[in-house]
């Protein structure tokens, strides 16, 4: 695979969606307009509550005969129900499941990689690429219902990249197709037949009529082939050239040296830099890895803001008004070195500014600022359960022969 080209390129719509009460409304009225295809990738799908009628639409789809295929992670996705497995059968909907978990399940160092894009392509024209699961905003799997909505982004994209993300699935599926039928030994037949089946030709990559305005963006993947580190160079790019304002919003935040030292140059060089992260306990691994890292921050004069009214699940940064990026990859090793992620880079002021202003919004309301007198004060019981999983987690990262920390 070729690496990818992250120069943000002319001529793209954007629509920006925060939280799967936009996210899922705007796919299946984009499914329910398909024509030819309709490629769908996402970490979790739930198939309850507001995601059940992307699950209708998807199966609406494939009755009317359009070409459907969905890959699900085996992790995050680890038990589709067994009567829509039986619908999505018996109406030609494709199901495929990225890296089911064996009997060893997450203790196989082999099955730490997972597929963590959440991307959608209908009909080679419109696209959808961002951080949203196919999940309720009101509840999580491992909580239940939430007194309020998960915080979230997801980009509707029209224009020349979405051959790019539409390729990125294409080469995916067939990867996938490989992989399971070279278990059952019919590698060749098998995906001759899948290219017959799913493969047509793209239609032109054009910004749907109308556009007012085209914004500069780029489709900037991470996987473990040519693009181990697209993502995180594209974040220090841009931080390395702010001037006045850098905003992150991430859910697992356990950046490494080369990012980290980013941030704290750019704090020494005068820019206001306001990270908004994950004020509630979630996971033991990414909520006590994070916090040795505040420290060198705060003490740079980088503003820490944790967001605590509900589940903070974003992964968008804002600098200078001008550059923003949303997608589906955290700040994390396990991001960063082991997922397959996807993330839009855009390059334009009216994109920038409306993400901004949410970010903004978000901070000044619900987000509880961190002083260095706060994090110096911390419980020793905390600075145990800090120094634990960070030791864990570079153990982990040293099973994989990754050097991140």
């Amino acid at each position: 695979m070729a690496q990818a080209d992250s120069t943000p390129r002319p001529g793209h719509r954007l629509e920006l969606l925060c939280g799967a009460t936009q996210y899922c409304p705007a796919l299946v009225e984009a499914i329910d307009a398909a024509a030819h295809t309709v490629l769908l990738e996402t970490y979790i799908f739930d198939f309850t509550r507001m995601s059940l009628e992307v699950a209708y639409a998807l199966e609406r789809a494939a009755r009317r005969g359009v070409v459907v295929r969905i890959a699900v992670d085996g992790f995050g996705t680890a038990d589709v129900p067994g009567h829509w497995q039986e619908r999505f059968l018996q109406t030609g909907v494709q199901l495929r499941v990225f890296r089911r978990l064996g009997w060893l399940g997450m203790a196989w160092p082999g099955n730490w990689s997972r597929l963590h894009r959440k991307l959608c392509v209908v009909d080679g024209v419109t696209g959808f690429c961002g951080g949203i699961n196919l999940l309720d905003d009101l509840f999580d799997p491992n909580h239940g219902v939430l007194e309020s909505p998960r915080f979230d982004f997801a980009v509707r994209v029209a224009g020349p990249l979405v051959a790019q993300i539409e390729t990125t699935m294409n080469r995916l599926w067939m990867r996938m197709q490989a992989v399971q039928d070279m278990r059952r030994a019919r590698l060749a037949g098998a995906i001759t037949s899948l290219r017959a089946a799913g493969a047509h030709a793209p239609l032109p990559q054009v910004a749907a009529p109308g556009s007012a305005h085209l914004a500069r963006a780029a489709f900037v993947l991470r996987d473990n082939v040519r693009n181990r580190s697209s993502i995180e160079r594209s974040y220090r790019r841009a931080i390395a050239t702010a001037r006045d304002e850098i905003i992150i919003a991430n859910a697992y935040f356990v950046p490494g040296r080369k990012l980290r030292r980013a941030l704290i140059e750019a704090a020494g060089r005068g820019v206001k830099v306001r990270l908004l992260l994950q004020g509630r306990y979630e996971y033991f691994m990414q909520y006590y890895a994070a916090r040795p890292v505040y420290g060198a921050l705060l003490e740079a004069g980088v503003e820490i803001h944790e967001y605590s009214a509900s589940f903070l699940h974003a992964k968008v940064a804002v600098i200078d008004s001008r550059w923003a990026t949303v997608g589906s990859s955290n700040l994390d090793p396990l991001s960063l070195l082991l997922a397959r992620e996807a993330n839009l880079v855009v390059e334009d002021a009216e994109f920038a500014v409306q993400l901004r202003s949410q970010l903004v919004h978000a901070i000044d309301t619900v987000g509880g600022a961190m002083s260095a007198l706060d994090y110096a004060n911390r419980p020793f019981r905390q600075r145990v359960f800090e120094r634990v999983a960070l030791v864990v987690m570079r153990v982990l990262l040293l099973v994989q022969g990754k050097h991140y920390l």
